[in-house]
Order: structure tokens, then C-alpha cells, then sequence
């Protein structure tokens, strides 16, 4: 039997005209981005559809965007037949993959992304926080560096474990270049700064944490049958309980996503099926092992492709 695990994206893959396709013939679709504005109450449809780029890049309406599109997605997969063994997202995307595994409603996780993203916008004002991702270093390597660094004054640590020789630090603008400069020095291929509106998964996003902390503890959450993996733990979750806290913490620590997908492949799946714009996820998972099936479904004729290739595979 064919084992799927259903990805979903993080910030940055945003993109306007993200489900238009979708929206446009299919009205169980089009119900989503409706019921997000009037969740939010205003129109963050407008903004995903028309844009323009500069506002849906925003963190605040960025999160709810991609959370919309690709539970909207998740949900035309498991109208196919298509149902996962196992869900997981990256930073954000965990939230789409709760709500894939019946953990959160979709009305609920749409306004907690939208408070996230405002708490995190909150946290570190514009231009005093960054990211950069680190090519061709050790993470020990790498852990030492930005440790040295945080030891001199400036806030940085490593973010993002994505795949084999890619890892994001974040932290202070200054902790950041400084950090990139002596992993550069210490063998690093490249270090690349990305364009991102604040320092996430750092220490300086604990504000934002304990803000989350209130907003989660206002919310339903339900213990699940399909495991999401963690990307505190990268080790599968069915407990409420438990989700609860790690999504509080997620906002301050690595996301541990080589370890998610490897954690995922040693649980069997072969399958993972990237839901939403973009195709980041399915490009590090093929870099982590490329003996797996990735799919990327994000319009009308990726989808019938995964239904036609997975459509009368068992599952399970």
C-alpha cells in the first residue's frame, strides 16, 4: 500500500492569483477564500487575487493567504480519494496540515494566522531583524558560529533546517551579517539574505510567542487520527494537548524539516503531495532523498495528474 504524506508550504510561497483557477469553476472552492474574509472581515480574497504583491507579502495577510489556498487544495485531494497517512508544514504550513488533520476548523486557523502574523509583525519593528540562508556548512559547524556571535552582543541562531547543506540563521540585522561573514570564513558555499519581514524562529520572537500562547489557549482544538509532524520535535503529534505548546514554541525555534521528511520516509511514506503555490517543499524533499514521489498541486492540471497517477492506488 502507498503511504502519502500531504506537505504544506510556509511563507514566501505566496503568490497573487494564488487558487484563482480553482475559485473560478469550482464554488466548494471559492466557499474558502469567502469565508476567510468574512472570518477576518475584510477582503483578503481581493488581495490574494488582484494584489497587489507588496500587500499579500505582508506577514498578516501572507499567513491567512497561503493557510486559505492550500487547505482549500488539501480538501480537493480528499474529495478525489486522495487521503494522507501522515500531514506536516513548514513554520506556517503546519498550521494548513492541522487543519488537513481535522485538529483546527478552518474558520479558527484562519484568524489565529492572521494574529500570528501580527504578533510577529509586532515583535521586531521593520529593517531590525533578518534572515540569510547558509549553503555548504555543518550545522555543528554552523550552531558554533552563530553561538560565537550571540556571545558578542547580537541575537542569532539557526531557523530553518531544511535539507542537506541549506540551513537558515535569523536573528538581529547585525547578528545575521556577522554570522554570514564567519560562516563564509569557516567553508560556507554562499550566504544568501532572504527577504523577509522579521527574524522568525528566533529568541526575538517570543513577544510574539506569548501573545500566541493566549490566542491558542482561546481555541478548540481536537486530538487527530492522522499524525501531523512536528516541526518542534520533528516526531508525528495526535494529542491537542500537546500540539498546543509546540505551536507556541515553534515561533522561537528551528524548524527541523530534513528531519520531518526523514522521520516521515522511516514511517513509510513514498508519497508526499505539496499542497499550495510553489514548489520549495517538494525541491528540498527531493534533495533530503530522491527515491521518493514528490507532487506539487496547485491548479487544475497538477491535480489531475496526482488523480490520475494516485487515484486507484490504496492507501494506508
Amino acid at each position: 500500500m502507498t503511504k502519502i504524506a500531504f506537505i504544506f508550504p510556509g511563507q514566501g510561497s505566496q503568490s497573487v492569483g494564488m487558487g484563482q483557477q480553482f475559485i473560478a469553476t469550482d464554488r466548494e472552492s471559492k466557499k474558502y477564500y469567502e469565508k476567510a474574509d468574512e472570518v477576518l472581515g475584510f477582503s483578503l480574497s481581493n488581495i490574494m487575487l488582484e494584489g497587489p504583491a507588496e500587500e499579500l507579502t505582508k506577514t498578516y495577510h501572507a499567513q491567512p493567504a497561503l493557510l486559505t489556498t492550500s487547505t482549500m487544495i488539501a480538501k480537493k485531494l480528499l474529495d478525489a480519494g486522495i487521503s494522507p497517512e501522515f500531514t506536516a508544514g513548514h513554520s506556517l504550513g503546519e498550521y494548513s496540515a492541522l487543519v488537513a488533520s481535522n485538529v483546527l476548523s478552518f474558520e479558527d486557523a484562519v484568524l489565529l494566522v492572521h494574529q500570528r502574523g501580527l504578533y510577529m509583525n509586532e515583535a521586531v519593528p521593520a529593517g531590525e531583524g533578518a534572515m540569510a540562508a547558509i549553503l555548504g556548512l555543518a550545522k555543528d559547524t554552523l550552531v558554533e558560529v552563530t553561538k560565537e556571535v550571540s556571545e558578542g552582543g547580537e541575537t542569532v541562531q539557526v531557523a530553518n533546517l531544511n535539507c542537506p547543506g541549506q540551513i537558515v540563521i535569523s536573528g538581529t540585522a547585525t547578528g545575521v551579517e556577522l554570522a554570514s561573514a564567519k560562516a563564509k570564513e569557516a567553508g560556507a558555499k554562499r550566504a544568501i539574505p532572504l527577504v523577509v519581514s522579521g527574524p522568525f524562529h528566533s529568541e526575538l520572537m517570543r513577544p510574539a510567542a506569548h501573545k500566541l500562547d493566549t490566542a491558542i489557549s482561546a481555541i478548540a482544538l481536537q486530538d487527530t487520527k492522522t499524525p501531523v509532524i512536528s516541526n518542534v520535535t520533528a516526531l508525528p503529534v495526535t494529542e491537542a494537548s500537546n500540539m498546543k505548546n509546540l505551536l507556541v514554541e515553534q515561533l522561537y525555534s528551528p524548524v527541523r524539516w530534513e528531519e520531518s521528511v526523514q522521520e516521515m520516509i522511516k514511517l513509510g511514506v513514498t508519497v508526499f503531495i505539496e499542497c499550495g503555490p510553489g514548489k520549495v517543499l517538494s525541491g528540498l524533499v527531493k534533495k533530503i532523498d530522491r527515491s521518493v514521489t514528490t507532487y506539487c498541486v496547485f491548479d487544475e492540471e497538477s491535480l489531475q495528474q496526482v488523480m490520475t497517477d494516485l487515484g486507484g492506488v490504496k492507501h494506508g
